[in-house]
């Protein structure tokens, strides 16, 4: 019966395609929690899962031009599908928002989200940390994704310091998508809410 489960698992993880990141509520349907488990565990042994944290799996991608191999999820990837499960809104802060902009190059080793859901910290199996923290709903009142980041990215960044470079960055970033609405431009710091209407003139 083990077996069965184990290769329902995979079978299930190979439609999903590489790269997704699963839990072990995804695969109960199979069999206990244990049973399970147990599964993803022989899986993970034989190279065809990798587990990325207690109770969080993934079917990896593999690069194969430069012989790098197994390539985990990103920490974006599994901070998404964690809030995805939890029906949680999230928004990167500080040095991780900055790179997701392009900001900077500098990939932080302990990530922390804002969120409307639960606080909490999980550890993954490299040793970093993905760090939930509750804060006040007014930071989801704004409905659009990147005047969030904007928000967020900027929120402790002085911004007569950004560089001609940083703000190039920015401005190509909005003019791909659509104009920023005002009633998510209203709901922004007063200076980060300027910086952005200045880039639009």
């Amino acid at each position: 019966m083990d077996e069965s489960i184990e290769n329902k698992i995979f079978a299930k993880s190979k439609k999903c395609g590489r790269g997704s990141v699963f839990f072990i509520g995804d695969f109960v349907q199979y069999g206990s929690r244990n049973a399970v488990n147990k599964a993803l565990e022989r899986l993970t042994r034989k190279g065809l899962m990798l587990r990325v944290a207690r109770g969080i799996y993934c079917y990896p991608k593999i690069e194969k031009i430069y012989g790098l191999g197994v390539v985990p999820p990103s920490l974006e990837d599994i901070a998404k599908a964690i809030a995805k499960r939890d029906g949680a809104r999230i928004v990167p802060t500080g040095l991780y928002a900055q790179y997701q902009l392009g900001l900077t190059q500098q990939v932080p080793m302990n990530v922390v989200y804002l969120t409307d859901g639960v606080s909490r910290t999980i550890k993954l199996e490299d040793g970093r940390d993905i760090k939930f923290k509750r804060a006040s709903p007014r930071y989801f009142a704004i409905h659009n994704q990147l005047a969030l980041l904007l928000t967020m990215a900027l929120k402790d960044w002085k911004i007569e310091n950004l560089t001609e470079e940083h703000v190039a960055m920015i401005k190509t970033t909005l003019n791909k998508t659509s104009r920023l609405q005002v009633a998510d431009l209203k709901l922004m710091t007063a200076k980060v809410r300027e910086f952005i209407v200045s880039l639009y003139e």
